[in-house]
């Protein structure tokens, strides 16, 4: 069937991007996910699947728990890493026996995997899954997907160009909690939805830490907007089951970077470690020591990069509002220098309210759960306590779960594609061309993809 990405129904798009219910990432076409589809496990033969980034990320959540916990469905047979050092140190790490590669095309002709993983710098994504499609493989990218609308119209036309798939791995669809919300949006508790707010607190630490690193700059990251809040944009557009119409943003730097009272290159070659709140010692962690300060020399690159740092061109506070094709209206903010690490969301309905608040550090509590409270016009309020998880709130796991083992059904819908990718960074880079016009920024002027109002 001949496809036009300008025409494409949300559903349709869906059916043919690769995030496909119930399973795998592997060539939709082949025996073995056929076989995941229905259940069946016969001649199934471990994936082939190379990593490039080896920094934190893919050593970590895409390396060496990828190769524990699923050894028995794939095999590493690559990784991949401008810097050798840090490249060789991964590979202990994640604890494989695999060719190592500094050239990227090098290991996809080499090695010939079915699956590549990309955890490299946000830029650069948008040329590893088209590269990595065009010499043959499905991709599992992190998010943010791509940072500009351009990188985003090029994944599209490549996914469509080679048939291959690209799935982009938001955890935050997989936590219990998330989930449940889901479910209630979906049971006509609140009737029908028609506005949510939603701000999201990063503390002095974690928030703190995204300028101290390759973040800080707008042309690596696309700002928070799209490395951070993309997460939080996804799960918008998963909640609310709808394609954003319109973005309107304000935002600043007035924390961090230049307001800062001193400044140096990092924090090991700084002089005011005693009078400053945000000194860090990164060589006290011996895993963030080993794969970066040990491995300096290649690159140049200071994991402990000051905070106050002059050539941080990101936002610390940002605040929007987003119109959906359906008519829900979005108030959302995202807020970096918080005493605590969290966020507040409400769901108004035409019959009720959700609300939650999870705090993700500095508990004020000892409370092993995360609460939803669902609020009735003419009703009793609820009270639903979901146990915590580990692991961006349980949803890691889960995650991998369905992307590696076979069979693995998704009945939320959490599997998400090229389209779901697009969007949610789509919101963020149509945030800051807003904040840049002053404008509201329509969505469908950026890419080939046209907004939908349909439910999936």
């Amino acid at each position: 069937m001949k496809k036009n990405n300008s025409t494409m129904s949300r559903r349709n798009f869906l059916a043919v991007s690769g995030a496909i219910a119930g399973t795998t990432i592997i060539d939709p076409k082949s025996k073995i996910l056929a076989n995941s589809m229905t259940g069946i496990r016969e001649n199934i033969q471990k994936t082939k699947i190379a990593l490039v980034g080896t920094g934190i990320r893919g050593v970590s959540m895409w390396g060496s728990s990828v190769a524990r916990d699923y050894g028995s469905h794939v095999e590493f047979v690559g990784l991949c890493d401008k810097n050798p050092g840090r490249l060789e140190t991964g590979k202990q790490m994640i604890g494989v026996n695999c060719p190592t590669f500094t050239d990227f095309e090098q290991m996809m002709r080499q090695t010939k995997p079915q699956v590549l993983i990309v955890t490299t710098v946000d830029n650069t994504h948008d040329y590893f899954i088209e590269k990595g499609m065009e010499m043959g493989a499905d991709i599992i990218c992190e998010k943010p997907m791509a940072i500009d609308e351009k990188k985003i119209q090029r994944i599209i036309d490549a996914e469509k160009r080679t048939g291959r798939n690209c799935r982009v791995t938001f955890n935050y669809r997989y936590s219990p909690h998330r989930a449940k919300i889901w479910e209630i949006l979906r049971s006509d508790e609140i009737g029908e939805l028609t506005s949510v707010d939603f701000h999201w607190y990063l503390d002095t630490s974690h928030g703190a830490d995204y300028f101290r690193r390759w973040h800080r700059l707008v042309e690596k990251g696309g700002s928070l907007w799209v490395h951070k809040a993309s997460h939080h944009f996804d799960l918008l557009n998963w909640w609310i089951d709808s394609d954003p119409e319109s973005v309107y943003a304000l935002g600043d730097l007035e924390f961090y970077g230049k307001n800062g009272p001193f400044r140096a290159d990092n924090c090991r070659n700084c002089p005011h470690t005693k009078e400053c709140n945000f000194y860090w010692d990164i060589t006290k962690n011996e895993t963030l020591k080993r794969l970066y300060v040990d491995n300096e020399k290649y690159d140049g690159y200071h994991r402990d990069g000051c905070v106050f740092r002059n050539d941080i061109n990101i936002y610390d506070k940002m605040a929007a509002t987003i119109k959906y094709m359906n008519g829900v209206q979005v108030s959302y903010s995202l807020t970096t220098y918080s005493p605590y690490e969290g966020y507040r969301i409400a769901f108004n309905g035409t019959k009720g309210r959700i609300d939650t608040w999870i705090q993700e550090s500095k508990p004020t509590s000892d409370a092993n759960y995360d609460e939803i409270v669902v609020f009735r016009n003419f009703g009793k309020r609820e009270y639903i306590q979901i146990p915590q998880g580990t692991g961006h709130g349980g949803g890691d796991k889960l995650l991998k779960d369905q992307i590696f083992i076979p069979g693995t059904k998704d009945p939320l819908r959490q599997a998400a594609g090229v389209r779901d990718g697009a969007l949610s960074c789509l919101v963020g880079i149509a945030a800051r061309k807003s904040m840049a016009s002053k404008e509201p920024v329509m969505m469908k002027s950026l890419s080939s993809l046209i907004p939908q109002k349909e439910k999936i």
